[in-house]
């Protein structure tokens, strides 16, 4: 495990932890739109923190066995079951609702564990494999020969 970012949060740090997020992610190989969803949906992790569970929480970033996962940790209320549980789109007219809606499409796993005593939500996307192939050089040719004696043919794998 590689510890990345340990910090207390409030709402003057969400912009900072945001970026240092995103640098972070960059650096151990995250890019493109799977780099914006992850930064979005940390985001919305500690916005959520901030709005609904008195302005501030805890938050960790680290990489395990390629992966790169956040915590964030909040002392509120709890968040309530349907909210946790619902898988559906909220409504157009909903006012509230789509941080943990929007965080569970985001990211590759999304798990919350919340009560009375407050609420941690634990964000995983897999890194990219740090083989150094491209797309191209993965493959490898292979030689396919046909039971019964045919000649053989070629398949590209």
């Amino acid at each position: 495990m590689r510890t990345l970012i340990t910090q207390d949060f409030s709402l003057q740090d969400v912009t900072k932890l945001r970026h240092a997020v995103s640098e972070q992610a960059r650096s151990c190989g995250l890019h493109g739109p799977r780099l914006d969803d992850f930064v979005l949906a940390v985001h919305e992790s500690v916005v959520n923190a901030i709005e609904h569970a008195g302005g501030h929480g805890w938050f960790k970033l680290w990489t395990v066995n390629g992966v790169i996962r956040s915590e964030t940790s909040d002392r509120g209320a709890g968040i309530p079951e349907a909210y946790v549980n619902g898988g559906k789109r909220p409504s157009d007219e909903s006012h509230t609702g789509r941080g943990i809606y929007l965080i569970r499409r985001l990211c590759d796993a999304a798990d919350f564990r919340t009560g009375p005593g407050g609420t941690t939500v634990l964000l995983t996307m897999r890194l990219p494999r740090e083989s150094g192939l491209t797309a191209s050089g993965s493959m490898r040719r292979i030689r396919v020969t046909a039971p019964g004696g045919s000649p053989p043919g070629r398949f590209t794998a």
